[in-house]
């Protein structure tokens, strides 16, 4: 496992503490591997998801840290998303 995954999935667990994520949500970091997020918390580790968001490790850090907007990310070509394009939606305020 890589650290920087173990990184984002501690990020993603305290982004969505209290939260209630309605679906399984895969962040797949270029070259690096996925996290996963759904009902049962944050993992790191691949596996099928409602929604897959994909970017390099340099995008990823850039919205997790929030210095970049998720859906400006997706208009310019940096932020993929495959799959329930609402929950994907809903999901932009992980990154505020």
């Amino acid at each position: 496992m890589s650290d920087f995954l173990n990184h984002v999935a501690a990020i993603l667990t305290d982004k969505v503490a209290g939260q209630d994520i309605p679906g399984t949500v895969k962040f797949h970091i270029t070259d690096r591997g996925a996290v996963l997020a759904g009902p049962n918390g944050i993992t790191v580790g691949d596996g099928p998801a409602d929604v897959t968001l994909s970017a390099s490790e340099e995008v990823f850090q850039s919205l997790i840290a929030g210095h970049s907007n998720p859906v400006t990310a997706f208009m310019t070509g940096k932020l993929q998303v495959d799959g329930d394009m609402g929950l994907a939606m809903r999901l932009s305020t992980l990154f505020e």
